[in-house]
């Protein structure tokens, strides 16, 4: 258990509010950082024992972005391999670091044009930088060489999409928002590597290496905002705003609805943060607060349970961490949740640090990593803190 007054081993102010998550790579901690009053964007290093600042490294941006009123700059987490940093800076750029914060290169991927701003992140698959430009106009899915920068092959948003599937909560709106805020995933389809996709209204399967599609399922409501899942040979993928689930196995070629497609929900509580898979069964909270949790295999409701912090704001917005058999989660009053994933709802604990939060929190070694709009905390037990 902890709290501001417990179990903390440090915890440093941050210059702005931010969405993004923190990432640990051994004895340091990354985070993007926005400086609105600025037009500042960066990405700060601290020290993962006593939570100095080491470096913070960005960009000024002075031009007009928009962006919900509950987003941030700098919404996207950075991801590292331990020799490199890369963090996207929206509009401003997709920008790789060293280890000491020194600039390697970056790539102006143009403007981002979304009325409620940017989410998703970069990932890492060999050579490879994976990173989804978008939503808006525009919107692409790009390839770089992860050391120079260079674009390997690069998919136009435009040349994927489907007809309209309005099942969300926007049916029979034609004007109802449009877009996705996933970040894309590596998957092992048995006899290849598939890169995914979470599109409006599709689930996408592509050559690491050239970009060629290998399948495609639709089913999906235009606008998404949780990245994919993965269960034995499955692909999962959640609608936004009361859109369905969608389950295709991996490996196929084409158009695979017919085919591959294993299951499809109907209409779903209104969800941004992205679940967790433990044995078989999914476990996802919705923007209200409540827990559902899922047969992966069917997906059939097995439970559903409301989860109410200390703090006055319950909504979720931020995904969900497994470790071991517990489950992770921060609301927004910045209370952490913890619950077993198992069959049957067991609630284990709910933590309080009396800060507004709208991130996911990292855990390594030991230690949990949280942001909150004022903070960056580090919590450990003080048996574990002893042992660093």
């Amino acid at each position: 258990m902890w709290s501001p007054e417990k179990n903390i081993k440090w915890s440093v102010a941050l210059p702005e509010r931010g969405n993004s998550s923190p990432i640990v790579w051994e004895d340091r901690v990354y985070l993007s950082q926005a400086i609105e009053s600025e037009h500042f964007r960066s990405l700060m290093c601290f020290d993962r024992a006593s939570g100095e600042l080491m470096w913070q490294s960005g960009v000024r941006y002075a031009r007009a972005e928009s962006k919900h009123e509950t987003n941030t700059y700098c919404a996207s987490s950075p991801v590292t391999d331990g020799e490199r940093i890369y963090v996207s800076y929206a509009s401003a750029g997709l920008y790789c670091y060293d280890m000491d914060g020194n600039e390697l290169w970056h790539r102006n991927l143009g403007p981002h044009q979304h009325q409620w701003g940017d989410g998703a992140s970069p990932i890492l698959e060999g050579r490879f930088c994976f990173f989804y430009h978008g939503p808006g106009p525009g919107s692409y899915l790009i390839a770089l060489d992860k050391r120079t920068g260079d674009t390997v092959w690069r998919v136009e948003q435009s040349a994927v999409k489907a007809g309209p599937e309005r099942e969300d909560g926007f049916n029979g709106n034609g004007n109802g928002m449009v877009g996705t805020f996933a970040t894309p995933m590596v998957i092992d389809g048995g006899r290849r590597r598939e890169l995914i996709m979470v599109y409006p209204e599709s689930i996408r399967s592509y050559d690491l290496s050239t970009g060629t599609e290998f399948w495609r399922c639709g089913g999906l409501n235009p606008l998404i905002y949780a990245s994919p899942l993965w269960h034995q040979g499955k692909v999962i993928a959640m609608g936004g705003f009361f859109g369905p689930m969608v389950a295709v196995r991996a490996g196929g070629t084409g158009d695979v609805r017919s085919s591959h497609q294993v299951w499809k929900s109907g209409r779903t509580p209104h969800r941004l943060g992205t679940g967790v898979v433990s044995g078989d069964s999914i476990f996802v909270f919705d923007r209200p607060g409540m827990l559902q949790c899922i047969d992966a295999r069917s997906g059939q409701s097995l439970w559903q349970e409301r989860v109410r912090g200390k703090g006055a704001n319950s909504a979720i917005w931020g995904s969900a961490v497994l470790a071991g058999d517990k489950i992770y989660v921060v609301n927004q009053s910045g209370d952490t949740i913890i619950v077993r994933a198992s069959k049957e709802f067991e609630l284990l604990g709910i933590n309080s640090l009396g800060e507004k939060a709208n991130t996911t929190p990292a855990l390594a070694g030991g230690e949990i990593f949280i942001r909150t709009d004022a903070r960056l905390w580090c919590v450990a037990d003080a048996s574990l803190r002893a042992q660093r």
